[in-house]
């Protein structure tokens, strides 16, 4: 499903990767673990190809960094569900109008909008903020508009940089057991934190990036 085969990655002649081998596998929830500036939004961009490898591959589903085109990406990326620390919502629009928007972009018929928008909403326990605007709405509800619109296209793959980064411990478990109820259904996530904790409470598997060099794979016990 995913495969970094002898990856090298720089920014301004600084090695991010070097030499960086990986796979994951369908339906894989998967926590990746680093300090901070040691590359995990950096290896999340290479996955929805926002940047590539300077040498080696990256093989997300049947897409390859190195035969990918630039009118391919947009297809990859409606594969992908991906969900940022600071929820990138717009704050002019409804939750409503937010989820049609991603649907409407890519020229998804009327008549499937809002049975997608009420089956999302009901993943995420929303669907009594529906008509609600950004900042009527907690963090914690934030996010969750975030997954919503994160898996509305049904992706095999979700992203997760940072997703309770901002969020306090107690609503920072619910959004992870959100997620785990998504991938306990067969998507696979990538979910990247430095929130050890979380990580300890979730008996899965562990990727960490160690001196933007290497990655062990731990399993817990």
């Amino acid at each position: 499903m995913l495969i970094f085969n002898h990856v090298d990655f720089s920014y301004d002649n600084q090695p991010v990767f070097q030499d960086l081998n990986l796979q994951i596998d369908q339906g894989e929830f998967v926590f990746l673990i680093g300090k901070s500036g040691v590359g995990k939004t950096t290896l999340l961009k290479l996955i929805y190809m926002d940047c590539f490898p300077q040498s080696g591959y990256v093989q997300v589903g049947d897409y390859s960094s190195e035969t990918i085109t630039l009118k391919e990406i947009p297809f990859l990326r409606r594969k992908l569900g991906i969900i940022f620390q600071d929820f990138q919502l717009l704050t002019d629009r409804s939750v409503y109008d937010n989820l049609a928007f991603v649907l409407e972009v890519i020229g998804t018929p009327k008549r499937e909008i809002k049975k997608k928008i009420f089956y999302a909403l009901s993943e995420v326990g929303l669907t009594h903020k529906q008509n609600n605007m950004p900042d009527e709405l907690s963090g914690g509800e934030q996010q969750r508009v975030a997954i919503a619109r994160a898996i509305i296209n049904d992706p095999f793959l979700i992203l997760a940089d940072e997703p309770t980064g901002n969020l306090d411990p107690d609503t920072a478990d619910e959004i992870l057991g959100i997620l785990k109820k998504i991938n306990s259904r067969g998507t696979s996530v990538i979910f990247a934190t430095h929130n050890y904790e979380l990580v300890r409470s979730f008996d899965t598997k562990i990727i960490k990036l160690e001196n933007g060099k290497a990655v062990k794979v731990i399993l817990k016990r």
